[in-house]
């Protein structure tokens, strides 16, 4: 049976949550030393509403840290849910949200959009991931694929590629256009391929990331096939490549790690060779498609609430990194978290370069 993380259990679910009372102040101490202060306990505590949607892959640290913010608080309500990145900053920058989630930084573009809605954004980043290339655990013809190969199967020339070895060709040529190394021959099996659609950060994480270079180098579309299964539901993509014995997709490192009993990870080439997804080779960088992930405040409601700057500052203290832990992701050093969290209590606005 498919494990899911706490967010998939109530995807979309408004959580009655609290924000921190108007009582006695608490200062918490970061892993980075720094110390970020919020009420909590005392009568009278703060209300309103906090809304929070955006990355799916980010949805799992922002739920825990309002579960934790709820047992403190019971007053305020914060909405936490997960349709995409790219949707979530349109919600956003229309000003429908205080808090956007994403697995991806911010475009300049959609900058500019909340900037034309007189919205300023603090950039925050909050923990690594590292996008999992995933088969089902069946599935004993792969084992590492570097960026060519991942091309070949997934990229723009690969439609209507309905098994794995229908691309053994063009990654042949990949390899002779030094595009890739090839770990063909693929096997002659089923292809069949179940991903992050255009909503998802991580989608658009895996272009920029896996895809993009390849296609340049082929003076083709950087975007993926079209002809596979689609998806905003991080669940609905495990379920796909769990249900087929030789699937391909990928995810977010936190759902691999929550379902490798039904999926397993492929090693990724990056050029120096082929490195699992693992903790520690993500913080490093060492696994090549490790990215960050971030949150963005709109600070003018942190400003009008309360409630928004105490859960940030909550967020920003032990309980985000504990939730960063429990979901599965990986820690920002000290010294990063350190920094992000100066980055907020300045209210510095724009993206951090």
């Amino acid at each position: 049976m498919i494990r899911k993380t706490a967010r998939m259990v109530a995807l979309a679910l408004v959580l009655a949550l609290a924000a921190v009372a108007c009582g006695d102040d608490a200062t918490t101490t970061t892993a980075a030393g720094a110390t970020t202060t919020a009420s909590t306990g005392g009568d009278g505590g703060l209300s309103g509403q906090i809304t929070v949607s955006g990355s799916s892959t980010v949805e799992p640290i922002t739920a825990r840290v309002a579960e934790a913010f709820d047992d403190a608080n019971p007053d305020v309500r914060i909405s936490v849910d997960g349709p995409g990145t790219s949707d979530g900053f349109v919600l956003f920058c229309n000003g429908e949200t205080d808090i956007s989630d994403a697995s991806r930084a911010i475009k300049d573009a959609e900058v500019e959009a909340c900037a034309a809605n007189g919205i300023e954004v603090i950039e925050i980043k909050v923990a690594i991931d590292g996008l999992s290339v995933l088969t089902s655990q069946a599935n004993t013809g792969a084992s590492c694929l570097d960026f060519g190969d991942l091309y070949a199967l997934l990229g723009s020339e690969s439609v209507g590629f309905d098994s794995w070895s229908d691309a053994n060709a063009l990654a042949g040529e990949l390899a002779a256009a030094g595009l890739g190394a090839s770990h063909a021959p693929y096997p002659d099996a089923p292809l069949v391929i179940t991903a992050p659609g255009e909503e998802s950060g991580t989608f658009d994480s895996f272009i920029e990331l896996v895809l993009a270079g390849v296609a340049e180098g082929r003076g083709t579309d950087e975007n993926p096939r079209i002809d596979y299964v689609a998806s905003p539901n991080d669940n609905v993509i495990i379920e796909g490549i769990a249900g087929n014995g030789t699937s391909l997709g990928w995810v977010g490192y936190a759902f691999f790690v929550e379902n490798q009993d039904v999926v397993k990870a492929l090693e990724v080439d990056g050029g120096d060779g082929c490195v699992a997804p693992t903790p520690q080779t993500i913080a490093s960088f060492e696994y090549p498609i490790s990215r960050p992930l971030f949150i963005y405040v709109n600070k003018a409601a942190a400003e009008a609430s309360p409630a928004v700057a105490a859960f940030v500052d909550f967020y920003m203290g032990e309980a985000g990194l504990a939730a960063v832990d429990d979901a599965g992701y990986v820690r920002l050093t000290d010294e990063e978290w350190g920094f992000w969290t100066a980055n907020w209590q300045s209210r510095t606005i724009g993206k951090v370069d």
